[in-house]
């Protein structure tokens, strides 16, 4: 027997949102990009910052490949979806982390506008996150 699914077609995707969409991811990836580097290169600053929140200096390195691995799926097409949702992780992580040891709210909220930011960036220029989860009835 026979299965029949109805496949609803990709909705599309504007000049204007795509171009929005990717300006938006772009400013994402450059973030996470930065922080991911500095992490790689394990600057003093950023050692210092990890420590302070309770985390081993030995997690610095680590945590920046694994956010490097993250983006890169972000970036290709084909794993963006997969990439959206592990960055979200990464920075539900960094909520988890600073509330944990009493920083600033804007650390908090850094974090969470990314994150918002992240998934509207990528549901701006991708036609298949529209198909999935559609804003308009």
């Amino acid at each position: 027997m026979a299965s029949t699914t109805a496949v609803t077609p990709a909705p599309n995707v504007s000049k204007g949102s795509l171009w929005t969409g990717r300006l938006i991811s772009g400013l994402v990836v450059l973030f996470m990009l930065f922080d991911c580097i500095t992490k790689i290169l394990r600057l003093a600053q950023v050692v210092d910052a990890t420590v302070k929140v309770g985390y081993p200096a030995s997690t610095v390195l680590p945590i920046g490949v694994t956010l490097l691995i993250c983006v890169i799926l972000y970036i290709i097409p084909r794993t963006s979806i997969l990439g959206a949702v592990l960055i979200v992780g990464y920075l539900g992580g960094a909520v988890a982390t600073n509330v944990r040891a009493s920083q600033p709210a804007f650390n908090s909220a850094f974090a969470i506008t990314f994150g918002v930011l992240t998934w509207l960036g990528l549901y701006l220029r991708e036609p298949r996150l529209r198909a999935l989860v559609p804003l308009k009835s």
